[in-house]
């Protein structure tokens, strides 16, 4: 009886790390998500500023870099 109850508490401990596991990871998942969209924000005024600058020149050369991306 005394090992049962154990094996069960060592079973309940692992599932509650394995949740606890998947939810770290869904939330990792989540940050690197919205990481990406800021960066694609950033490139987005990056390109912005540079043809307010420098003219179409500097977008037809940024565009063609974005595609190789």
């Amino acid at each position: 009886m005394t090992s049962e109850t154990e094996e069960e508490v060592k079973q309940t401990k692992t599932e509650r790390f394995a949740t606890w596991l998947m939810e770290r990871q869904e939330k990792k998942e989540a940050k690197e998500t919205s990481l990406e969209a800021l960066m694609k924000f950033n490139i987005f005024l990056s390109i912005g500023t540079l043809v307010a600058v420098a003219g179409s020149t500097v977008a037809n050369y940024v565009m063609m870099a974005y595609t190789w991306l």
